[in-house]
């Protein structure tokens, strides 16, 4: 199989915003985030992505099936509760890049598509002028009975990346988890890179 990775502008990305919001739901669906989406919510989140001059979606298409996204935009311009952490250290929100998601089909992973993702990301950030690239990932126990028996955690990767996590820096963000009836807080550890 090959897959195009590419960045969407424009009308193409108002075009495949249905498309990323199914991918979320059924991504992030798995541990660790077990995340139970709705289609009204995503449609709402992912208008920022259109909505923003700076941000970027990148696509994975195989032929003409989006089979992973990537999306990410100035800090300034995501949801309050991802920039209120960074009150804590010194560094401005407009110098900031935020990576949000990078979703990818399991038939597709282990080939280079999550680094592609942060590569057009992170080149796009550059253009802008950012200095630093960032993104936020859900912590969940060691012990939580629903982390399967062979999870491996990204942190491998995003270190070979360059990034590490921002001490101090955690948001908190509710959703309801697969199975369960109303939403809970979840912590959020940021990490970065210098550009």
């Amino acid at each position: 199989m090959t897959v195009d990775v590419r960045p969407l502008a424009g009308a193409d990305i108002s075009r495949h915003l249905d498309d990323v919001a199914r991918l979320r739901m059924t991504v992030f669906r798995d541990w660790p985030y077990l995340y139970q989406g709705t289609f009204d919510y995503e449609h709402r989140y992912l208008q920022s992505y259109r909505d923003s001059a700076g941000a970027i979606l990148v696509g994975a298409f195989d032929g003409d099936h989006l089979v992973g996204a990537a999306t990410g935009t100035p800090m300034e311009d995501h949801a309050d509760d991802f920039a209120k952490p960074f009150a804590a250290i010194s560094q401005p929100l407009t110098d900031i890049f935020y990576c949000a998601e990078s979703v990818l089909l399991p038939d597709y992973r282990g080939r280079g598509i999550g680094h592609a993702f942060f590569d057009v990301r992170e080149d796009h950030a550059r253009a802008l002028g950012r200095k630093v690239s960032a993104f936020c990932a859900v912590v969940r126990p060691i012990d939580h009975p629903s982390r399967p028996a062979d999870y491996a955690p990204l942190d491998p990767f995003w270190r070979k990346r360059g990034y590490t996590p921002i001490d101090g820096v955690v948001a908190s963000f509710d959703w309801r988890d697969v199975g369960d009836d109303r939403e809970t807080t979840k912590p959020m550890q940021f990490w970065s890179k210098i550009l």
